[in-house]
């Protein structure tokens, strides 16, 4: 190849010296675009979302902050309105109809805008006081200096109808609280009239201290109360200034209020408790709803004005007796005339309860323990309906509902006796009560052979050496027959803590899971479980021994041990107590055979002994024509078998044990120390009067 030719051929395959720039530009170009793009999308991503001013609008309404939603008005907004009346209106107004979960609902589409003012539409709901309002609404907004929407503000984007001189109303209507009667019809708490008593400033003397500090001795309250009553900003000399609503049987102090210059007394309706302290505990009673009432009833009808019950039936019962008030939120003009009504919702008067208890008893039972620290229960075995239920000393229930003092509630929660205790809620060593109990299971275990004489080891007894210092003591030396219906007739400790190790602990424990214990009492009020031991065992031979005559660690609730003894009427069977009256109602069965009919007789028929034998610890309580099986009981708290310090608490239990009782009952009473009134027979002297008037004698 020549070199000319070489040089030709050489220059046609060298690449063209532009040709990269081909690429380089394609790339450029599209850099370009999506650089053009991207600030396309910037730019208008910057522009202001109309919709989005709305929403933080209401967000923040929903928050309560109303100086926020203040910084989102319009320059002309703020000029027109101040903050502070801005704040006031609309808190006054969302808080005053209680409106809850304010939402809105805006167009599928919200799109950045250019324009100087645009107008938004939106659907807006809301809970309230008187039910759920909804509306359609429209709010126009304005670009500021900033280029930001900021919102017209009037006040017809709190309501379309309302006009800057308009108001917003809450009107209610009261409604009644029903009522809570006994089996009869008689009642335990309703609407009564009380005596109101107040002062007519203009009408006192004209230096009043010496009767202000009269009217407070005889109201319970403190002169320093009763003067700053006086004193409220709303008081002219014609205004009458209540003070205390008191009862309208007390004549008495009503006649002493009158004798001082400038006292009116009216009648005012409020809740009743005609029973007083003989059902303080049972019926409870009412109180105006506290902040956390109302936080935790949010959207169930409850208004800062509305009352609640705080205890005892009122408080079990409070779902049927509760008013519900009528309620309207409505718009009126600068003259008051309605404009329009925004939502209504009518008063809903609460439901009658009828319960079980039978007053005439109750005040009966309440009257026999009155002067102790106690508790008394009754119920009809066959249906488990229970017909009293007292705690002593009791509370009178109207003190809460009239007034009371701060010393007076001092008092009363200081008391060494403790009113405000709730007895027949709690649980309690049983004592020998339990011995029925202990017998029930050892019969029907096979671990007791009523007739067999287990031979007499007197009065102390203690199973072998490894029990150390310790020994089953017994009152009674009754001889040499040492079987079931002595040792309940005579109450032997002895007896029930050998039958107990025969029966063993995992039996016992068996029978009490079967009996209920450790499980919440089917029952309208609240009552404390019973139990046998803190941590679901029996420990140890000697816990076993005292658990079988009633001591150990058992625990026992009297409406729970109610249910127990109505094993010896129902054929082994527990019945399940109840309150709430039926009309016909035959009872339920809590614990179905719990022991056998067999062994549940047997027992019936020595417990009968308790009481008909002469020698029985409960042979006081026998009634003439009344068959009834029963057992007394002393529980023993002290800190040794040594100690002669501790407190002795008395029971007794009897039960109408005839089948042909057309009115059956059995009555359970404690009083917490009988240490020095003569032991169990004090209680049971009480139960049995409780149970004579309750047959008529």
């Amino acid at each position: 190849m020549t070199r000319k030719q070489y040089l030709k051929k050489k220059k046609r395959r060298a690449p063209h010296p532009r040709r990269w720039l081909i690429p380089l530009i394609i790339i450029l170009a599209v850099l370009l675009c999506a650089g053009i793009s991207f600030f396309v999308w910037w730019m208008l991503s910057r522009r202001p979302v109309p919709e989005d001013t709305v929403k933080e609008y209401f967000s923040l309404l929903n928050d309560g902050k109303y100086d926020e939603m203040y910084g989102l008005l319009s320059d002309s907004s703020q000029d027109s309105i101040s903050e502070e009346d801005f704040t006031a209106r609309n808190q006054n107004i969302y808080e005053g109809i209680e409106a809850s979960d304010i939402k809105i609902k805006l167009p599928d589409k919200d799109s950045a805008s250019s324009k100087k003012t645009e107008t938004v539409t939106y659907s807006t709901s809301m809970d309230t006081s008187a039910g759920a309002v909804t509306f359609d609404n429209q709010m126009t907004l304005e670009k500021n200096s900033d280029g930001d929407y900021r919102i017209n503000w009037d006040s017809t984007l709190i309501f379309p109808s309302l006009q800057d001189d308009y108001k917003v109303r809450v009107e209610t209507e009261t409604a009644k609280r029903g009522s809570i009667y006994d089996r009869n019809g008689t009642a335990l708490a309703t609407q009564g009239t009380v005596s109101e008593v107040g002062l007519v400033p203009g009408k006192m003397n004209a230096d009043p201290e010496a009767d202000i500090a009269k009217i407070a001795e005889l109201l319970g309250l403190s002169a320093e109360d009763i003067t700053d009553s006086l004193n409220a900003s709303y008081v002219q000399d014609d205004t009458f200034v209540p003070l205390k609503q008191i009862s309208k049987d007390d004549a008495e102090t009503e006649a002493q209020l009158l004798q001082i210059p400038g006292i009116l007394i009216n009648d005012a309706e409020a809740r009743v408790y005609p029973l007083g302290a003989a059902a303080g505990h049972l019926t409870g009673y009412i109180q105006p709803v506290t902040a956390e009432d109302l936080e935790e009833k949010q959207g169930q009808g409850y208004h800062a004005n509305s009352m609640i019950g705080k205890s005892g039936l009122e408080l079990a019962c409070e779902e049927q007796l509760r008013a519900v008030d009528g309620s309207s939120i409505i718009i009126v003009d600068g003259d008051g005339n309605t404009v329009e009504t925004l939502a209504s919702q009518e008063a809903q008067n609460g439901q009658d309860v009828y319960v079980t208890i039978d007053a005439s008893l109750q005040q009966s039972a309440y009257e026999q323990f009155a002067s102790d620290p106690g508790t008394a229960a009754a119920m009809n075995p066959k249906t488990g309906e229970v017909l009293a239920l007292v705690s002593t000393p009791g509370y009178d229930p109207n003190e809460f509902i009239m007034g009371m003092s701060d010393e007076r509630w001092n008092e009363l929660s200081s008391a060494e006796d403790t009113p405000l205790s709730n007895r027949f809620q709690s649980t309690w060593v049983p004592g020998s009560t339990f011995k029925a109990l202990t017998a029930a299971i050892g019969v029907d275990s096979g671990a007791i052979d009523p007739e067999q004489n287990l031979g007499y080891v007197g009065l102390s007894w203690q199973k072998d050496a490894s029990w150390g210092n310790y020994y089953v003591t017994t009152l009674t030396d009754y001889g040499d027959q040492v079987n079931l219906e002595n040792a309940l007739v005579y109450s032997d400790n002895i007896y029930f803590a050998r039958a107990a190790l025969n029966i063993g602990a995992d039996t016992m424990i068996s029978k009490f899971k079967a009996m209920g214990f450790n499980e919440e009492i089917p029952f309208e009020l609240s009552l404390s479980a019973s139990t046998y031991d803190d941590d679901d065992k029996i420990d140890s031979d000697i816990q076993l021994a005292d658990t079988g005559y009633g001591q150990g660690q058992l625990l026992v609730n009297p409406v729970h041990l109610l249910s127990m003894y109505s094993m010896f009427v129902n054929n082994g069977s527990m019945i399940q107590p109840v309150l709430a009256y039926q009309e016909g109602y035959t009872g339920q069965i809590w614990k179905e055979q719990v022991v056998s009919a067999a062994a549940a007789e047997t027992v019936k028929n020595d417990l009968i002994q308790v009481i008909e034998n002469p020698s029985g610890t409960g042979a006081s309580a026998k009634i003439d024509g009344v068959t009834l099986l029963g057992k007394t009981g002393t529980a023993e708290i002290k800190e040794s078998q040594d100690d002669t310090d501790g407190i002795e608490r008395g029971w007794f239990i009897c039960e109408t044990a005839d089948d042909s009782t057309a009115t059956p009952i059995a009555v359970v009473g404690m009083v917490e120390d009988v240490k020095d009134k003569g032991g169990s027979s004090y209680v049971t002297q009480k139960v049995r009067n409780i149970t004579a008037g309750y047959f008529g004698q």
